[in-house]
């Protein structure tokens, strides 16, 4: 009896005697992949592939090239620029104006604010400390938890900003959200046992500048937008380092939730009060 060539499964017309070392199905050299132990087919390299775990850093960020959720923050805030200062009409309707929030419900601004910014060196500061601590960031938190931290500390800092600033102020930038990530790079390198005292002095540097320039120049810096992203920042990233790698889901949407009904609460609170001060509702 004639035992038949085996041909390889993927090419039936070329015979062969390799099989492949994990599903055993007959191979050829075009199709086989050398491995630990044998050669394996194109489809038994894939499914290795995937079953192996990608690795993570100490706070579980992916270990993966590019920061698309930094740059993608910095392009928008930079087509936000152009386009603010194409238009006078947008900046006036997108910056953090109180009574625009509070008398005509335009809550929008909270969050619109954050992306537009007052002349080159607002910006160009902004975007530059953006550049140098964003990535490492995201490195380290993963693309979701980054996006959640930026978010909640400009979030923070608009909050505090329409609590305590002045009715007819008109506040805009991405400061608080960039203060909120110079407090979570604090509270990161304490976790990681690294050198701090860069990090504290930058932000010592900025408090200062943020408190003192006002006071000297004619120049205008909200302090509440700086102090409000700082505390919600750091207060977020304490959350990520300090919780135990299980309950990172959990603890990204109890903090995302906590704090959101928070910023709910006090902004509600603020309205009813400048509502019953323009005698919206009766005192």
């Amino acid at each position: 009896m004639t035992v038949p060539t085996p041909t390889c499964y993927r090419h039936p017309s070329r015979p062969t005697y390799v099989s492949c070392s994990r599903c055993g199905r007959p191979i050829c050299p075009d199709c086989m992949t050398s491995a630990a132990v044998g050669q394996q087919c194109p489809e038994c390299v894939n499914e290795g592939r995937q079953s192996v775990r990608q690795a993570r850093t100490h706070f579980g960020g992916r270990i993966a090239k590019g920061s698309p959720v930094t740059y993608t923050l910095i392009a928008v805030n930079l087509v936000m620029f152009v386009l603010q200062h194409t238009s006078a009409q947008m900046q006036q309707d997108l910056v953090l104006w109180p009574p625009g929030v509070a008398v005509y419900g335009q809550y929008y601004r909270l969050v619109t604010s954050a992306f537009l910014h007052y002349g080159l060196a607002h910006i160009v500061f902004n975007m530059w400390a953006l550049w140098a601590v964003g990535p490492q960031l995201e490195q380290w938190l993963g693309r979701l938890r980054f996006g959640v931290l930026y978010a909640l500390s400009g979030l923070g800092g608009a909050v505090l900003v329409y609590l305590l600033s002045p009715l007819n102020s008109g506040t805009a930038g991405a400061s608080g959200a960039i203060f909120g990530l110079f407090g979570a790079t604090f509270v990161l390198f304490r976790r990681l046992q690294l050198q701090v005292r860069g990090i504290a002095l930058l932000i010592v540097i900025n408090l200062v500048i943020t408190f003192v320039l006002p006071a000297v120049s004619s120049q205008s810096i909200s302090w509440q937008g700086h102090v409000g992203g700082l505390v919600t920042g750091t207060l977020v990233a304490a959350v990520f380092a300090y919780i135990p790698a299980r309950q990172r889901l959990l603890a990204l949407i109890s903090v995302t939730t906590v704090l959101l009904v928070l910023f709910v609460g006090l902004v509600l609170l603020r309205t009813q009060q400048l509502q019953t001060m323009y005698g919206m509702i009766p005192g």
